[in-house]
């Protein structure tokens, strides 16, 4: 049986100030360019059957630093639609909003019609990229499936396949550039490997 690679992309300047990214497309910095060129050998002798990056830039540049190939876009990889908190921190958020908790609370309406997501809305596109996915790494013999998107959502698309509630992505820190595997032991799922990620040089 396979294994579900997941890949978070690359820093960007916005993910330095800690600013709620989701629908601006900022690129990747030049240290995110690294990290994301020192993930190939996080995967090297694995056999991918099937690579997915969310339609961003951030994700697609990533995926091709990394030396992924036949890459498919799908839209339920986007990052959690954070509405009227895109670009903004956390303790900004709390100035003006003591106690607001993204994994609770969710994100509200924001401007051009941007309407902010729901943990359970979130969780709703985590489960139909699994839907996807599982089957193909489930084959006895499959090989991986490599999926490229963001933190958060990755973090939501984890619970959902540990059988918790989006909620519980809260508990998995997941830094930019990182490789982590989720797969089964005994028919269970279970997280393999989390938050790897390699020595990223600028030279490289």
């Amino acid at each position: 049986m396979g294994e579900l690679v997941l890949i978070r992309q690359g820093e960007t300047d916005w993910t330095l100030s800690r600013r709620h990214t989701s629908y601006t497309d900022v690129p990747l910095t030049a240290h995110g360019e690294a990290q994301a060129r020192a993930l190939a050998p996080l995967f090297a002798g694995s056999r991918i059957i099937h690579a997915v990056t969310s339609p961003l830039q951030r994700a697609v540049h990533t995926a091709e630093l990394a030396g992924l190939t036949d890459v498919s876009l799908d839209p339920d990889l986007h990052e959690w639609d954070y509405g009227a908190y895109e670009g903004i921190s956390t303790a900004d958020i709390h100035r003006v909003r003591p106690g607001w908790n993204l994994w609770t609370d969710g994100s509200p309406p924001g401007p051009d019609g941007r309407l902010g997501e729901s943990p359970e809305q979130v969780a709703i596109r985590a489960d139909r990229v699994l839907a996807r996915m599982a089957p193909l790494v489930q084959d006895p013999q499959a090989g991986d499936g490599v999926l490229v998107a963001h933190g958060h959502f990755l973090r939501v698309l984890t619970a959902r396949w540990l059988g918790l509630p989006p909620s519980a992505g809260s508990m998995f820190a997941l830094g930019t550039g990182a490789l982590s595997r989720l797969g089964t032991e005994h028919g269970r799922p279970v997280i393999n490997a989390w938050n790897a990620r390699a020595q990223a040089s600028l030279t490289s």
